[in-house]
């Protein structure tokens, strides 16, 4: 059995998206044990609305304390304890479950990551992965926030995190890795992008193809094809990541207005199916000694089940001991 611990409490609809995602999973997902982490009070009030339902594989952790999206990470975690953040994350690190998933405070949730599971020896700083949505197959994107600035060590450590996510969870067998920059050629790029590319390229045991536009993320390269992980700093990460959760919410009004018949075909609809971030669940945050999934604030039940599905695949291919693998062998073959 599988043990997920939810944050009941961190998302914009809480606890009714999270506790519905929950049971969704349940349904779908037989091996799973979850255990919802928030005010019980609150947490038992809401299952109130579910007489029916068998309360066998699921536990509600009392959490009374919940941190604000607007609070200082490393203040929140170090003044609130017993919030929903530390009290979940607390579960893991005392082998009492095995992921946690929360759609709160990113910041306290990276900062509690590492301070309650620890870093895997040889990684600098952990970072959050993101998959996109692409006409081929999903493309992993990191740093996808967690980290504005960055060095290029710290950003070819990315991208071996990048490489053991796509290859054992999404099954890739060589994961192709670029390096988001303004053009192709060795001279592009600000002095940052320039030294990344160089180390990217020396680093052993990368599937490096080189340097990529951001048209390529969603259309595949001319050269290279689609290309499994994207490596970029935080902020320019994010900055692409929020523009990409624009398409859809431009694309589908548009075709509301000049096509509305178009949206009633069923083969429309598995691909604006697509574009929906809810079917991949949340981001992971990779380089930890365990499993963390951040979602989005605005996540439904069906990014909350999903995100939980995803915590489960991770698990089952034992991704972080395979992190820890990697790292220590790049320690033992020398310094990257």
């Amino acid at each position: 059995m599988i043990r997920v611990a939810l944050d009941a409490m961190g998302g914009d609809h809480a606890p009714q998206a999270e506790i519905e995602g929950a049971l969704l999973a349940l349904k779908d997902l037989p091996e799973l044990r979850l255990q919802l982490v928030g005010p019980q009070a609150v947490l038992e009030a809401e299952l109130a609305n579910y007489p029916s339902l068998d309360r066998s594989r699921l536990d509600v952790v009392d959490a009374p304390e919940v941190v604000g999206m607007d609070e200082k990470p490393i203040a929140a975690i170090r003044k609130k304890p017993r919030s929903t953040i530390m009290v979940g994350l607390g579960l893991q690190a005392a082998d009492k479950s095995d992921a946690f998933i929360s759609a709160g405070n990113t910041g306290a949730v990276l900062a509690g990551s590492t301070v309650q599971l620890g870093l895997h020896e040889g990684v600098e700083r952990a970072t959050v992965g993101t998959l996109f949505p692409t006409a081929h197959l999903p493309v992993l994107v990191l740093d996808a926030g967690a980290n504005v600035d960055c060095s290029p060590r710290e950003m070819v450590g990315f991208a071996y995190l990048g490489t053991v996510f796509m290859r054992d969870v999404m099954d890739r067998a060589a994961p192709k890795v670029g390096l988001l920059n303004i053009g192709e050629e060795d001279e592009k790029g600000n002095a940052q992008a320039k030294e990344t590319h160089l180390a990217l390229k020396q680093a052993p045991g990368l599937n490096y193809v080189g340097n990529i536009e951001g048209r390529d993320i969603l259309g595949g390269h001319h050269r290279f094809g689609t290309v499994d992980v994207v490596v970029c700093d935080g902020f320019v990460g994010n900055i692409v990541l929020k523009f990409y959760e624009s398409v859809g919410r431009f694309i589908i009004p548009l075709i509301r207005r000049k096509a509305p018949e178009v949206l009633q075909r069923a083969d429309m609809r598995e691909v604006l199916e697509v574009l929906d971030y809810t079917n991949y669940g949340g981001a992971m945050l990779l380089g930890v000694k365990g499993t963390t999934i951040m979602c989005h604030g605005a996540s439904t039940a069906n990014a909350f089940k999903n995100a939980v599905r995803v915590a489960v695949q991770s698990v089952e291919h034992r991704l972080s001991q395979h992190v820890g693998a990697e790292f220590a062998q790049h320690l033992t073959a020398g310094p990257r």
